[in-house]
């Protein structure tokens, strides 16, 4: 069984014991990481620290070249880490509409090239007689980062890769549960960063807390839920840390009455099951139209069936496991508060028997806003799927719940969905699409679902801060 360390100032670093890593598909433990606790923490960021003045002024096209360079090491690997991803997180290979282990890496491939050709130019206020007033965006020292299990490596990548673009050295702790992915990723980039620039702290009891609340780091960046992102909130105050804080959601999607229920049905399946519906950005609240109603419904549910649920090492397979019986029985216990009080189930509904934390696609009719399988994010396969009638009354219920990550609007009228889509509470907005998201294109919420906002050239400003310089010419 293969055992993973931890990497510290540019070394594999063992503590005094190891946990499990399971495989959800098997239930099987496929590999042992080492255990850490806050002195690993401080190590690594005595390390991070220590890398910093030399990282931070490395000229900005050496640092644009060794982002390149990540980039390029992990499309050499790519096999291996999908094979990891699979393995940790329970997604396919390839996956529902390609969503699966090889978009994961893809995607972390192309995030990096993308994040690397990013440039913060110096802006002039003022360039007169009197003075030149110049704004400088400076690296803030060392970050934490904090990631989630349901998209292990491509989340770290887009913590860690504007992170190093923008001058700072990192400390990342990857999710307990999915931490292999994320290892071997550090160890390939410590194979082309300076020691110290990039450390991995594994271990789950205080390590989290240990990251927030340590002195020496400047920023902490977290994707996770939004009671945790509160907690490191409240751990980061000591010393005024930077947040970037991407947070829960529960996003609605409003279906208007001039769309094809058979046309739509696909894709309004695609986003809200890809991963399994374990994606903070999925469709997880269905709105549509009374007039179409039952014709969305039946064909959700008919597609529903008709989805391969298995291995992610078996080839075909489209939807894998639930990433962990915790979050599997979760899911259970929504599905059976929502039959309690009225709905109709039609497709799925339960666990399968056997190995692995399998749970049928399941699509919900009569669902209704109160219930907690709508007002709660799911985050496993299901959709629940709501009634309504007036558009100014939906868009009014789908506002009326305290997270504000994503949302869409579905319609042939684009003009009339963009209008609408501008109304909803959400960090982005889509229409006739949900939960894409680009690398040079900002991505955050509002309300309870975070705060600041990743990618592109807004991200990048995230991990700095702003010094401006004044001479005087007079």
């Amino acid at each position: 069984m293969q055992v993973f360390d931890m990497i510290i100032n540019g070394k594999p670093v063992r503590a005094g014991s190891t946990f499990d890593v399971v495989n959800p598909a098997t239930g099987e433990v496929f590999a042992r990481v080492q255990a850490g606790d806050a002195s690993h923490v401080d190590q690594a960021v005595a390390a991070a620290r220590a890398a910093f003045p030399g990282w931070s002024r490395t000229p900005d096209a050496e640092r644009k070249r060794l982002m390149h360079a990540l980039g390029a090491a992990l499309e050499a690997h790519m096999p291996e880490l999908m094979e990891l991803v699979t393995k940790e997180a329970g997604k396919p290979l390839g996956g529902l509409n390609g969503v699966g282990s090889g978009m994961e890496v893809g995607g972390a491939i192309a995030w990096t090239h993308v994040t690397a050709d990013l440039e913060l130019p110096v802006e002039v206020i003022q360039d007169n007689d009197d003075a030149r007033i110049e704004v400088h965006r400076k690296p803030l020292g060392v970050v934490g980062s904090i990631t989630p299990w349901n998209w292990p490596l491509m989340i770290a990548i887009w913590h860690v890769i504007p992170a190093l673009r923008a001058g700072n050295t990192v400390v990342i702790k990857p999710s307990g549960m999915t931490p292999t992915a994320t290892i071997r990723f550090v160890e390939l980039a410590n194979a082309i960063l300076p020691p110290g620039v990039l450390n991995i702290v594994t271990g789950e009891s205080g390590v989290g807390s240990a990251i927030a609340k340590h002195p020496d780091i400047n920023k902490i960046v977290f994707t996770g839920s939004t009671p945790t992102g509160k907690n490191i909130m409240q751990n980061a105050a000591g010393n005024l840390k930077r947040l970037t804080l991407e947070l829960g959601g529960n996003d609605a999607g409003i279906v208007l009455p001039d769309v094809d229920p058979k046309a739509i049905a696909p894709k309004l399946f695609g986003v809200g099951f890809h991963n399994n519906g374990q994606t903070c950005a999925c469709l997880k609240r269905l709105y549509v139209h009374d007039s179409i109603y039952e014709e969305v419904c039946a064909e959700l549910a008919r597609i529903a069936k008709e989805t391969v649920v298995g291995d992610g090492l078996v080839e075909g397979t489209q939807l894998g496991p639930v990433q962990n019986k915790a979050q599997m029985d979760f899911v259970q216990e929504l599905v059976e508060d929502a039959c309690a009080h009225g709905a109709r189930i039609l497709s799925g509904g339960k666990a399968r028997s056997g190995g692995g934390f399998f749970f049928e696609p399941t699509v919900i009719a009569d669902a209704k806003d109160g219930m907690r399988v709508v007002d709660e994010e799911q985050f496993g396969p299901v959709l629940p799927v709501i009634r309504y009638s007036d558009i100014e009354e939906v868009i009014a219920r789908a506002n009326d719940n305290e997270n504000g990550l994503g949302g869409s609007i579905w319609s042939k009228d684009r003009a009339k969905a963009a209008e609408l889509a501008l109304r909803l509470e959400c960090g982005t907005a889509w229409v006739n699409e949900h939960g894409a998201v680009q690398p040079d294109a900002p991505f955050g919420g509002v309300k309870q679902s975070g705060l600041g906002v990743e990618f592109g050239r807004y991200g990048l400003e995230e991990y700095t801060s702003i010094q401006t310089l004044k001479i005087m010419k007079a």
